[in-house]
């Protein structure tokens, strides 16, 4: 059965960095584009970064010059950096894959000082 877990989450003071994981199993992880989204309570779910199954990048405004989205195929795994990390990036971080593939359980991020 396809999944994807996630992992990295934590608690960390403004400014701060943390590097989110997403593992892949079930499907052709290189074939595929990912993306990691969140949502914060009380708000829907964002994207906030994409990645092609060729390693074009996009980002939504937030993200832009302090997140980095990257993979490695030989690892099935995508990768959310963050830095500068501010209090309104607190929010439960999801990856996704292919349309079929369920939503994992998250991880979440908590930005306070």
């Amino acid at each position: 059965q396809a999944q994807l877990v996630e992992s990295g989450g934590g608690l960390v003071q403004p400014g701060g960095s943390l590097r989110l994981s997403c593992v892949a199993s079930g499907f052709t992880f290189s074939g595929f584009h990912m993306s990691w989204h969140r949502q914060a309570p009380g708000k829907e779910r964002e994207l906030v970064a994409f990645i092609s199954s060729g390693g074009m990048t996009s980002y939504a405004d937030s993200a832009k010059g302090r997140f980095t989205i990257s993979r490695d195929n030989t690892k099935n795994t995508v990768y959310l950096q963050m830095n500068g990390l501010r209090t309104d990036a607190t929010a439960v971080y999801y990856c996704k894959g292919p349309a079929w593939v369920n939503w994992g359980q998250g991880t979440q991020v908590t930005v306070s000082s």
